[in-house]
């Protein structure tokens, strides 16, 4: 049967078996089903609110940040952030209800995220999307946020070809995911200890360059010397069959080199010398060859169709070109910048699938800070029970 888009009712269960009638023997297409769904996302410091059409096209995404609030800390405060979230989210939804032109009585169904995150951040997003969802009965699903992040690709590129290959860097997560097929997620890699984007947040920190510390390292790096900064820092070896990664002890180099050559952090509102500039391209080119060398592993191990890279950290110059440019077999999908940090057009097209099948969480759904992605368990990659990871 040939498929062909047509305008379906608030319906959940009429919904999925259109979603089934209109694809041919052993494929789902969702896309061709135009829904509109509204997304709410608050697992950190933005409040984010967006609707997507048929998820793939961005009727609005409004994203309102509480960088300035967490600055002079250096570092998100989980109880400053909640308090933000409460004050901004009932705007930043209308904002962006009004951006896309409609009202909440045109919305098919509204996604959220559910976790992982801070706990308080978390509730203020899902409890608000759970309040609108009863009042205009609409159905709702809770998404994972790494989950959202991986859909942020789907905007942008061609419809994901699989088996997929996924490494999702962020403050939060460092993790490789191999996705046999679309809603399928096995983690072959995660981060032991800090996450890329901690990483950089504490050098950062460290250096005097303010938070947060990705976009100023990556704008450091562009101008300055990783040679002349010769940090001793080798990518660790693991007794595992998981592709992990450690970055503290690259966090550990950075600070033995501060000490060893007295290096000062950066006054307030100064200039980085050569130094701190030649420091920064160093301990960005460190963190990007190790991320490529287990992506490098993970494609040669698996041969995916296509490779996809999101997340905060995929908004970094250096690590969008060196992931580019290495020749890993297969396609590259990364969200434009705008799309890489937390926002809510992920989360929405990652709930339309759900929602095109008909699915339904209801009010029983609840935040759940360290919700894990992965779902099925894949040969050789059986998590050994006595083994230390940060999830």
């Amino acid at each position: 049967m040939e498929a062909r888009a047509i305008l379906v009712p608030s319906n959940g269960l009429l919904v999925g078996l259109l979603g089934l009638l209109l694809t041919g023997p052993g494929r789902l297409v969702y896309n061709l089903i135009p829904m509109l769904v509204l997304g709410i996302e608050s697992s950190c410091d933005e409040t984010a609110a967006a609707v997507i059409e048929a998820g793939r096209i961005i009727r609005s995404n409004v994203v309102a940040s509480q960088v300035k609030t967490h600055a002079p800390f250096g570092g998100v405060v989980p109880e400053l952030a909640s308090r933000e979230h409460l004050d901004r989210i009932d705007s930043v939804v209308n904002s962006a209800l009004e951006a896309a032109g409609v009202g909440l009585d045109d919305i098919d169904g509204i996604s959220a995220t559910r976790g992982p995150g801070l706990v308080g951040s978390l509730l203020v997003g899902l409890s608000y999307a759970k309040s609108l969802a009863y009042a205009k009965r609409k159905p709702i699903v809770g998404i994972n946020h790494i989950e959202g992040h991986i859909y942020s690709t789907v905007f942008e590129n061609e419809p994901i070809i699989y088996p997929a290959l996924a490494l999702v860097v962020s403050g939060g997560h460092t993790s490789l995911f191999l996705i046999p097929e679309e809603g399928k997620y096995g983690t072959i890699g995660r981060t032991r200890d800090d996450a890329a984007g901690e990483a950089f947040d504490k050098v950062a920190k460290l250096l005097g360059l303010g938070y947060p510390g990705g976009p100023v390292i990556d704008k450091l790096a562009e101008s300055g010397d990783p040679a002349a900064a010769q940090l001793v820092f080798t990518v660790p070896k693991m007794n595992s069959n998981y592709l992990d990664f450690s970055f503290s002890g690259l966090k550990t180099a950075v600070l033995r080199y501060v000490r060893e050559n007295q290096i000062s952090p950066v006054p307030s509102g100064a200039e980085p010398d050569h130094v701190i500039v030649d420091l920064a391209a160093a301990f960005q080119e460190k963190v990007i060859l190790s991320l490529l060398w287990r992506l490098r592993q993970a494609a040669r191990r698996h041969s995916p169709k296509t490779i996809i890279l999101a997340g905060g950290v995929a908004c970094n110059s250096g690590l969008r070109r060196a992931v580019r440019s290495e020749k890993l077999g297969a396609p590259v999908y990364c969200p434009s910048p705008i799309l890489t940090t937390d926002n809510a057009a992920m989360i929405a097209a990652a709930g339309h699938r759900r929602l095109a099948l008909g699915e339904n969480d209801g009010f029983e759904i609840s935040a759940a800070a360290s919700l894990k992605l992965d779902n099925i368990v894949l040969d050789g990659y059986e998590l050994p029970k006595t083994a230390r990871y940060k999830l």
